[in-house]
């Protein structure tokens, strides 16, 4: 029966063995992506700075997201480093909280991207490859990012800037034809299709947008509700391009915190063989406050 027993031991203390080895390989595990997260913060708190000095206005909306972004990915990169490395509990527990808020907002943003980019798309032009684009076809919520005057003047200074209208400047009728065109090509550089001109003016009663044309390159079609309906189509791009992506980081995040929470409970378990329940022995691995303590102590012990 002794030696039943005494197998039985050994036994439990391999598989213990065997687990905690698990445990501390989720801490390294946890200690490494943390450090390339830390890595790859600092080139966006670097682009968003950059940003910052710049003169350039359309690139100023990037500032805040940017440096916001790159600074929460440090501080809580910074924050699961040190809880795996050196078995700091609370500090993991404050990072897998912070991850999981991450993975909700993520979530919840991405819900929201894919509501109010549903509607748009554009419509077909008959014999042409480029599609023509109406504000009236897009979400409210985005309708209302190029309504107000002071937000187009700057977004219509930064496509001045672009210059995309002037890679379409020389083409020919037969170019129109054959050729496709971005959102903001199809809405900013040309009148709409429909419309019809005697001498460069409209001699019908049309779409509003073709009284808005003009040939000089700084006036175009830079005030027409397809300018700002391409703009609008291409942040729907950029939005569908944005949800694919945060499904991506939503994933990992996961699978971070799974680990995480591996880390976190091995920083609560015995440095010993037993994976249950605490070993508060401080001699097996004082606490990073003990030495501190019996210099104290011992002071305290020599002065009374």
């Amino acid at each position: 029966m002794q030696g039943v027993k005494q197998r039985k031991q050994t036994k439990e203390r391999k598989e213990f063995r065997k687990i905690g080895e698990m445990y501390r390989f989720s801490n390294t595990v946890i200690g490494y992506l943390n450090l390339l997260t830390m890595l790859a913060s600092i080139p966006i708190i670097g682009g968003g700075l950059w940003v910052a000095k710049s003169s350039a206005k359309c690139e100023g909306f990037l500032q805040m997201p940017l440096l916001i972004v790159g600074f929460v990915v440090l501080l809580v990169s910074l924050m699961g480093f040190v809880g795996a490395c050196f078995n700091i509990a609370w500090a993991l527990w404050v990072y897998l909280v912070v991850v999981i808020i991450l993975i909700i907002t993520i979530l919840c943003l991405t819900i929201f991207g894919f509501i109010v980019t549903s509607k748009g798309g554009g419509v077909e032009v008959p014999g042409r490859l480029y599609r023509e684009y109406r504000v009236e076809d897009y979400s409210p919520w985005l309708r209302n990012r190029v309504k107000g005057v002071d937000e187009w003047r700057s977004i219509r200074a930064c496509l001045l800037r672009s210059k995309a209208c002037s890679k379409v400047a020389f083409w020919t009728p037969l170019d129109y034809l054959q050729r496709d065109m971005s959102p903001i090509q199809s809405g900013c550089c040309k009148p709409p299709t429909s419309c019809i001109y005697g001498d460069g003016t409209a001699i019908v009663a049309q779409d509003g947008d073709c009284y808005k044309w003009n040939n000089a390159a700084d006036v175009l079609c830079y005030e027409c509700d397809s300018c700002r309906a391409g703009v609008l189509e291409e942040v729907r791009r950029d939005f569908h391009k944005l949800s694919v992506l945060n499904v991506i980081v939503i994933v990992f995040l996961i699978c971070i915190y799974s680990i995480g929470c591996c880390a976190f409970r091995n920083t609560r378990l015995s440095v010993s063989d037993y994976p249950y329940g605490e070993n508060h022995m401080s001699k097996v691995r004082p606490r990073w406050d003990f030495f501190w303590w019996r210099w104290w102590h011992d002071r305290k012990a020599r002065l009374y």
